[in-house]
């Protein structure tokens, strides 16, 4: 019987930590007993997060910082290793998703969505390089979408092309990770039950759970379970991959083609 790796005692930094799916990866590597640090912007919602996760017995803490900002990476992988004494995991989380049509689309929204979700991911990853080969078990997984690198959605071209980026970025970021024994891989989501979802509207949610062969929309835990994996021992030998969590739903020709 395979039994996977303890997480308790590592250190690990889930960018966008305070909401979503990446509350939902927080709260799962603190239930397994790791030193946890969420980022992000908003700080009343970030110091909120960290909070409930540490009366529900976790170890978190919360560090504002905006992963557009090369300045703010360097400075929470620096208070990361203070505090934890090193950093094991770094979760890419970080990540918008306004929508606006190509035509109406201005360079700010287009620099917005880039800087976050794609820039963001390779800053942070630049800042906690050393940290994680010292590490000795360093780890890297990154949030991105079936959207841009599988699918496409109206309105969310910006989004789509940062997303598709990132799967691009840890291929290459995978080669030169290798040598330090750090992985770095990618989990995208499909349609998951999220702060940010649920403003979409109740008959979105309907049409998309329709589309899915499981008939129902993921949950932050589906998501959170994959990252835990990329991040255990076990899945040591796996870099540079990705992992559709999707419930089937890029699976089907069209609906005619659903049982």
């Amino acid at each position: 019987m395979i039994m996977f790796s303890s997480m308790k005692g590592r250190s690990v930094l889930v960018t966008g930590g305070s909401k979503g799916i990446g509350k939902g990866i927080a709260a799962a590597f603190a239930a397994e007993g790791a030193q946890v640090v969420i980022t992000g912007r908003d700080r009343q919602a970030g110091e909120s997060t960290a909070s409930e996760l540490a009366a529900a017995g976790g170890k978190a803490r919360y560090i504002q910082a905006d992963v557009a900002n090369p300045a703010d990476c360097a400075q929470m992988v620096a208070a990361t290793i203070e505090g934890n004494g090193g950093l094991d995991v770094l979760c890419c989380n970080a990540g918008v998703f306004p929508s606006v049509s190509l035509a109406e689309m201005t360079p700010g929204q287009l620099e917005e969505v880039l800087g976050i979700n794609l820039k963001g991911t390779v800053f942070a990853v630049q800042a906690a390089l050393d940290a994680l080969s010292r590490s000795g078990r360093g780890r890297v997984v990154v949030t991105s979408s079936i959207t841009g690198p599988v699918t496409g959605y109206a309105g969310w071209a910006h989004y789509g092309a940062s997303k598709a980026g990132q799967l691009g970025f840890i291929r290459s970021a995978a080669l030169e990770l290798a040598p330090a024994g750090v992985t770095i891989n990618a989990v995208m989501p499909g349609n998951i039950i999220t702060e940010g979802l649920t403003d979409l509207g109740e008959d979105y949610e309907q049409t998309m759970a329709a589309s899915i062969p499981l008939k129902r929309l993921g949950s932050v835990a589906d998501i959170a379970s994959a990252v835990l994996f990329f991040a255990s021992e076990q899945a040591g030998y796996i870099t540079g991959q990705t992992l559709i969590i999707d419930g089937g739903q890029t699976i089907p020709e069209s609906l005619e083609a659903m049982v």
